[in-house]
């Protein structure tokens, strides 16, 4: 697992408890639980959602303005 060991592990969860407070984990944690399970359900959705933009809008390019063409010779 990423090549840390069990010591590194257990010196970077003292260190995350020494920063955030052994009170605050559960709350973070639940948060970091959430966001995963919101993350995870915008993927499983992109795809459908993604399909009606496509077929819905058309041509992407055609709202967007044209430049003019000035100082170029031959162009009407």
């Amino acid at each position: 697992m990423l090549g840390l060991g069990p010591w590194e592990l257990i010196v970077v969860a003292g260190v995350i408890v020494f920063i955030f407070g052994a009170k605050r984990l559960p709350q973070l944690g639940e948060g970091l639980g959430k966001s995963i399970t919101e993350f995870k359900k915008a993927i499983r959705d992109e795809p459908s959602s993604d399909s009606k933009l496509d077929h819905g809008r058309g041509d992407i390019g055609a709202t967007a303005e044209k430049p003019k063409n000035q100082g170029v010779k031959g162009s009407s």
